[in-house]
């Protein structure tokens, strides 16, 4: 076993929590009765109001507080670790997308790698009991065999979005190291559900359906993702969060595991465990509106891979939850989600 449990943490950060994965940790957090600050400089990647809405659903929580940081702000971000005492950080903020970093590799470097030093520092010097942060499976980049395992070597990203995940996991492994600092790596496999991000392929194909646009379909179809709905992955990050990550007894240098560490470290994948076609995935968007899609079928995109597959042995080990919600119960529930925010 790699992981302990622990009295469950009562004080925790969470930054992105605006965000669509952040806002239904923090939601879930504060309805177990924990404490919650919840950082988010809600920028304009994607649209503003729909994180402005997210926020203001959590607002009248009396143990939710929402702060407007930017995480590469370095003396705002020491002065609210040293405030605020936090027992634990779920570090989910980052700027996200496999495509918008062609465009704006800039916005990467400076969220995902100095806000992420950010956040070890406060981690660091203020007592941290255990630094939960988001991961990616665009990390195993050029990698084939399948499912994907935390044990495999991850050192091809195709993209900069994946080589800052990567690096998240080695700056995190540093402090682990040379601070004892429990951190633990959540590699998501292409969440879903109510609330989600518009630029994401769910978010995108239910507006064109409706709207009577075609669809962006790229390898002409021949894609597979390991879609996990967003309850899924909170219950993981729920359950990881209270059992910090601690040194692996058996970790051998000579044959170096990447999951583990000498120091107290851990990565898990969070996946469904169940890899869907690309087309099914359309057709099921396309029964639950009603509405057939017309496809552009299109080449494969710079920085894309064709098919992702999540092994989660570790996580069901340790933890005890296996991610089971279907494309046919979840999809439903974002559509619902979709038709009565934007009332269509």
């Amino acid at each position: 076993m790699s992981v302990q449990s622990i009295n469950k943490l009562d004080k925790i950060l969470v930054t992105g929590a605006a965000g669509f994965i952040g806002f239904h940790l923090s939601k879930r957090l504060v309805e177990q009765g924990r404490t919650v600050v919840g950082l988010d400089i809600i920028n304009d990647y994607y649209d503003p109001a729909l994180k402005e809405a997210r926020a203001l659903l959590l607002a009248p929580n009396d143990n939710f507080r929402l702060v407007r940081i930017d995480l590469a702000d370095r003396k705002a971000m020491e002065k609210l670790f040293m405030e605020e005492e936090f027992d634990g950080v779920v570090n989910l903020a980052a700027q996200a997308g496999v495509r918008y970093s062609l465009i704006n590799p800039h916005s990467y470097v400076d969220t995902n790698l100095v806000g992420f030093a950010n956040v070890l520092e406060g981690c660091r010097h203020n007592d941290i009991k255990h630094l939960v942060f988001a991961s990616s499976s665009s990390v195993y980049g050029s990698n084939t065999r399948m499912p994907f395992s935390v044990h495999d070597n991850v050192d091809h990203p195709v993209s900069l979005y994946a080589a800052s995940k990567k690096a998240n996991e080695l700056m995190a492994h540093a402090y682990s190291h040379l601070y004892s600092l429990p951190c633990t790596g959540l590699r998501f496999f292409t969440v879903y559900g109510p609330w989600g991000r518009p630029d994401m392929a769910l978010f995108l194909f239910t507006k064109a359906i409706l709207e009577n646009r075609p669809i962006d379909v790229f390898n002409y179809g021949k894609m597979k993702r390991d879609f996990t709905y967003i309850d899924d992955i909170v219950e993981g990050v729920v359950r990881v969060l209270d059992m910090p990550a601690r040194p692996n007894p058996n970790w051998d240098g000579d044959n170096p595991d990447p999951s583990s560490s000498y120091a107290p470290y851990k990565i898990y994948n969070i996946g469904n465990n169940e890899p869907v076609d690309l087309l099914h995935f359309i057709e099921i968007i396309e029964n639950c509106l009603g509405k057939k899609a017309r496809k552009n079928m299109l080449p494969m995109q710079p920085g894309d891979v064709p098919a992702t597959y999540a092994n989660i042995d570790d996580l069901v080990r340790d933890t005890g939850f296996r991610p089971s919600t279907t494309l046919e119960e979840g999809i439903p529930k974002f559509i619902e989600w979709y038709r009565d925010y934007y009332k269509v």
